[in-house]
Order: C-alpha cells, then sequence, then structure tokens
C-alpha cells in the first residue's frame, strides 16, 4: 500500500511540473529512480526505448512502465492515472481564466518562459539519455584507458542511424526495428 501511495504521490507531481510533455519527465524519472531504487539507470534506458518505440506520449508510457515495475498492474494504472490528474484539474482550472486573458502581456510572457523551461528540461533530459548511451565512464574509470570512455558500438550506431535519418525517408518504425535487431546480433548492452 505504501508504495502504491507512493507512486501516485512522485507521478502527480511529476504530472504537474513536467512543463512540455513527455521527455520532461525524464529529470523527474531519474530522481525517482535515485529516491527509490525501483529501477537502475540502465533499466530507466531500457524504459525510454520501449517507450519511444510504443505508441502513445512518452510520459504515460513511461509512468505507466514504472508503476509496472514497482506494483504490478495497480501500479502502472495508478502511475499513469496520476501522471495525468494535475493536467485535467489544471485544464478544468485554466479554461474560465483562459479567454479573459487572452493578449495579456503578462500571461504570454508566462507562456513563453514556460516553452524555455520545456527546453530546458527536454535538453537535459536527452543529455543524460546520451551519456547513458555513448559513454561508458566506470569501465573508463577501471582501465584508465581513454579509448574505453566511449561505447564504440552505441556511437557508430548513432552515427549511422542520424545518416540513414537524413538520407532515407523512412519511417521511424524502421529505425526502430533495424535498431533492435542490430543490438541484438552485436550484443549491445552485454546481451
Amino acid at each position: 500500500m505504501k508504495v502504491l501511495f507512493e507512486l501516485f504521490w512522485r507521478f502527480f507531481q511529476t504530472g504537474l511540473f513536467a512543463v512540455g510533455g513527455g521527455l520532461a519527465t525524464l529529470p523527474f524519472l531519474n530522481e525517482i529512480s535515485e529516491a527509490t531504487g525501483w529501477y537502475t539507470k540502465p533499466q530507466l534506458a531500457d524504459m525510454i526505448a520501449i517507450s519511444e518505440s510504443t505508441p502513445g506520449p512518452i510520459g504515460v508510457n513511461m509512468s505507466t512502465y514504472v508503476g509496472y515495475h514497482a506494483a504490478g498492474i495497480p501500479g502502472a494504472l495508478l502511475a499513469t492515472f496520476s501522471l495525468a490528474l494535475p493536467s485535467v484539474i489544471i485544464i478544468f482550472l485554466v479554461y474560465g481564466f483562459l479567454e479573459r486573458f487572452k493578449g495579456n502581456q503578462t500571461v504570454d510572457a508566462a507562456f513563453y518562459g514556460l516553452r524555455a523551461a520545456s527546453v530546458g528540461l527536454i535538453a537535459a533530459a536527452g543529455i543524460g539519455v546520451v551519456n547513458l548511451t555513448l559513454f561508458s565512464p566506470a569501465a573508463w574509470k577501471a582501465s584508465g584507458a581513454l579509448t574505453d570512455l566511449f561505447n564504440w558500438k552505441g556511437l557508430f550506431l548513432a552515427a549511422v542511424l542520424l545518416l540513414c535519418t537524413r538520407k532515407l525517408k523512412w519511417h521511424p518504425i524502421v529505425f526502430l526495428a533495424a535498431s533492435a535487431v542490430i543490438g541484438i546480433v552485436f550484443h549491445f548492452g552485454g546481451v
């Protein structure tokens, strides 16, 4: 029961403060991982990959995944509900006032500031994913060899995908499926 309450509270807070959509939830998910120990950073990276490759908003997919990981189906349902609840409450509250303040410079400035905050949160999350995926500081510390700092397989795959997505106009699912197959065939992530 304590886990369910904590899931509700943490994802309610995430839904309330993760302005800018799903990727803005990643710093919150990192904090939840550190505070609760429900999942590790590599598991978080796996969750991101799965959430990005499944239909639906990434924030909702991530909350469902974390909730399931922490407390099964009840946890998945509760985490998803609590992530969405602040948005529903805020929409009901703001709707009545928004029309009155349309064109107000202060309100426009506040929304502009929220957009900048969203960009910062998403960039921080992206940098975190890049560090987790393309660099291996633990291997570098263990060996002392600079070449061990980089995850060469990940760097190569990222570079190839970057070039392919620029040149080929294929559906993103093709790139996701190809990346999954390459990860299995070339034993990425210790598989």
